[in-house]
């Protein structure tokens, strides 16, 4: 699948600046309001946006230093490879959401968390909007990112970024549910 680089880009911007937007405005609810839950075993707010921090942690290195090595020149388009782009459009969030089993290592149920995770993920959604702008002067298609499962299988960095993106745009649209079942707005 070809995607322009330009739009595609600017979409995923534009998501990016929505999610961190809705994360600043999180900061006006209290921490005991961030830290329920809907049941024993879901994730509260906080622990949502901390899965998006602990992913954030390894894509960024990866996508920050990748690009760094890359002398590869950009081109307008952009080609989605097969497993990336399942990957991606696995991510993005629907009517009812398909549940996803996460690794151990990114599940931080039961955490003690602070406001603190919410600085975090702001933080994080600046660099990625850097990595974002610097993706400009780069091959989106034969720049390769390491993914978390299993440092033997890359994808391309364009469906990295929807990736990443679309996960956090998933996770976002699970805090937004829980806002809605506890009667809270931002």
């Amino acid at each position: 699948m070809k995607l322009n680089v330009d739009q595609t880009l600017q979409e995923l911007r534009a998501i990016t600046l929505e999610n961190r937007a809705f994360v600043e405005n999180l900061s006006k609810l209290s921490e005991q309001d961030l830290n329920r839950r809907t049941s024993d075993d879901s994730w509260s707010i906080l622990e949502c946006i901390e899965h998006l921090n602990l992913y954030g942690t390894f894509y960024l290195k990866e996508i920050k230093e990748k690009m760094a090595q890359s002398t590869t020149p950009p081109t307008p388009d952009f080609k989605s490879g097969i497993l990336g782009n399942y990957f991606a459009k696995s991510m993005l969030p629907k009517e009812k959401l398909n549940k996803m089993k996460t690794f151990q290592e990114m599940n931080p149920i039961h955490s003690n968390l602070s406001k603190n995770v919410l600085d975090t993920f702001v933080a994080q959604q600046n660099q990625l909007l850097e990595l974002l702008e610097t993706a400009k002067t780069k091959n989106l298609t034969t720049i390769k990112i390491n993914i978390t499962i299993s440092k033997w299988i890359t994808i391309r960095l364009g469906d990295t970024f929807r990736f990443v993106i679309y996960h956090n745009l998933r996770h976002i649209a699970q805090a937004k549910r829980y806002l809605a079942a506890f009667h809270l707005s931002v």
